[in-house]
């Protein structure tokens, strides 16, 4: 058996996150019977059932990408190696100031729905406990996180809600600015940042985060925005889905300077495996992939990298990573370097992923025994402008 294999074999690999969720149609949200993965999406108009998602459209982008469902592709592999991975439950930015945090919850709904459907095959887990569980019973661990912090609407008992609904991390923004953080696109030529990173309403939504336990998701987000949040977390961040910016200097990466700030944070950054963030063009190879794997490890250590490819979410995939039954050859290529041992592997596999969850759980925990209540500051008042919820206070 090669070390790839043994690694996989014996610790199984965390598949951080899948875009899957927002593929079912709203309409479908509250019909169990099609939200099933075998056949996923209905096609009513139609009048038949269409194979999993083979009609789906695939997340972002306008390329022509493989329309697969790679979950899928894992669900129905009697060896697939995935032993946990985050549904994002994500709901488009023009819901801000609307109605995005029922659309949220819809998204929890179905991902929870399906969950239940297929356990004990699936099984939630709310806790770094839970996983370590399920992987005695050889259960596949659905978490949940939702992208975006215009899910809160700017309440952080909306944020508090979700914790306790089993929402475990949080991407601050999404493509879009909160009122509270900016997102990426301040990065972009041209561009001016609104906030120039956190307010100070998001530097409390970070502090809540850390008190409840929720781990903190600096994808998408701008480089002030990352530094202001490195600065006040007390717990390790993550990048769910991000490559680095030295090798593809797209606004969705992250620079070195940061890199090396994740690593004093004890954070870790989950490789995307998607093209344009890899290459910064529509084709990449595994090779590209190893060499972001690669350089993230120079400039961050071992322990700050992990995998987020991104798949149901990305329609430019590389070469001989096109979805996860890939990752043996992923992980063929790294010891083929001769820069990665099989615990070095382990943790790029998951190893480091758990322990900021860990970590994140220890922090909660400190804050209980403190007896620290809850962060109760309150957004300034939203703009009036296309702003559909309700100005009323309590």
């Amino acid at each position: 058996m090669l070390p790839n294999d043994v690694v996989l074999e014996r610790h199984q690999t965390s598949f951080n996150r899948y875009d899957l969720p927002f593929l079912f149609p709203r309409q479908f949200a509250s019909r169990r019977s099609s939200i099933g993965l075998p056949l996923a999406v209905s096609r009513r108009a139609e009048g038949t059932a269409q194979p999993a998602l083979n009609k789906a459209r695939i997340g972002c982008g306008n390329g022509p990408g493989p329309p697969r469902s790679v979950f899928n592709r894992c669900f129905s592999v009697s060896n697939c190696r995935i032993l946990f991975q985050f549904w994002a439950a994500y709901v488009p930015c023009d819901s801000q100031y609307k109605d995005a945090v029922q659309l949220t919850l819809e998204q929890i709904d179905v991902i929870r729905r399906f969950t239940e459907q297929y356990h004990p095959r699936l099984t939630l887990c709310t806790s770094a406990e839970d996983i370590k569980s399920a992987y005695k019973r050889h259960q596949l661990c659905s978490l949940i996180g939702v992208e975006g912090g215009h899910s809160l609407a700017g309440s952080l008992a909306v944020l508090r809600t979700l914790y306790h609904i089993g929402v475990r991390y949080l991407t601050l923004t999404s493509t879009c600015n909160t009122p509270w953080a900016d997102c990426s696109h301040a990065d972009m030529p041209g561009k001016k940042p609104e906030h120039g990173g956190l307010t100070n309403f998001g530097k409390s939504v970070i502090k809540e985060m850390n008190r409840i336990g929720m781990i903190v998701d600096l994808s998408h987000v701008s480089v002030n925005t990352m530094r202001d949040a490195l600065e006040v977390s007390k717990a390790p961040v993550i990048f769910s889905h991000s490559s680095a910016h030295a090798l593809c200097n797209s606004t969705r990466n992250v620079p070195d300077e940061t890199l090396r700030k994740l690593a004093l944070n004890k954070g870790v950054i989950m490789v995307n495996f998607y093209s344009l963030f890899l290459t910064c063009k529509e084709a990449a190879t595994i090779a590209d992939a190893v060499a972001h794997i690669n350089h993230i490890r120079e400039v961050a250590g071992v322990e700050s990298v992990g995998l987020g490819a991104g798949y149901d979410g990305i329609n430019y995939v590389p070469q001989g990573l096109e979805d996860v039954s890939s990752y043996p050859a992923l992980f063929a290529e790294l010891i083929g370097t001769g820069k990665w041992s099989v615990d070095d592997l382990k943790k790029l596999a998951g190893l480091n992923f758990l322990r900021v969850f860990q970590e994140a759980e220890r922090i909660r925990d400190e804050f209980r025994k403190a007896n620290v209540p809850p962060y109760e500051d309150v957004m300034t008042p939203k703009p009036k402008e296309n702003n559909c919820t309700s100005q009323a206070t309590f």
